[in-house]
């Protein structure tokens, strides 16, 4: 298989909020009212918080409202692949990602079942190294 990829870097934002009802819609009012678009989004928690990632239109725009509202939110470069909607995509990404001996310490991915393309937000741990991997889809 080979997939139809579009792969570039971006930024993504670790938001850290209050795992409380409201925090996420404060944030993304704010973001909103910017005119801030949210690209893609995931969330995870624990007991006291919650850790939401990322990748929104203007990164260091989102930084400093957040900053200004007491919100904690640190960046790091991620992996925003665009892809054929079809089976084993992941796969052949991942695949690739192993045999250069780079690690995918997270990943995310979005599409609507009948979308003719999908998005995928990865984390690996070497940025540059993943790109030179994956360079030739």
């Amino acid at each position: 298989m080979n997939p139809h990829v579009q792969i570039k870097t971006a930024t993504q934002l670790a938001v850290f909020l209050g795992n409380r009802p409201g925090a996420l819609a404060r944030v993304c009012h704010e973001l909103a009212a910017a005119q801030i678009n949210i690209h893609a989004l995931s969330t995870s928690d624990t007991i006291d918080h919650a850790v939401v990632r990322m990748v929104v239109s203007d990164p260091t725009k989102a930084l400093m409202i957040l900053g200004e509202r007491g919100v904690l939110a640190l960046e790091n470069d991620v992996l925003m692949i665009e892809s054929n909607n079809e089976p084993g995509t992941l796969s052949t990404i991942a695949e690739r990602l192993a045999k250069a001996s780079i690690n995918i310490e997270y990943a995310y991915l979005a599409s609507s079942a009948k979308a003719e393309t999908g998005l995928m937000i990865l984390r690996p741990s070497n940025v540059e190294k993943a790109l030179r991997a994956l360079n030739d889809l």
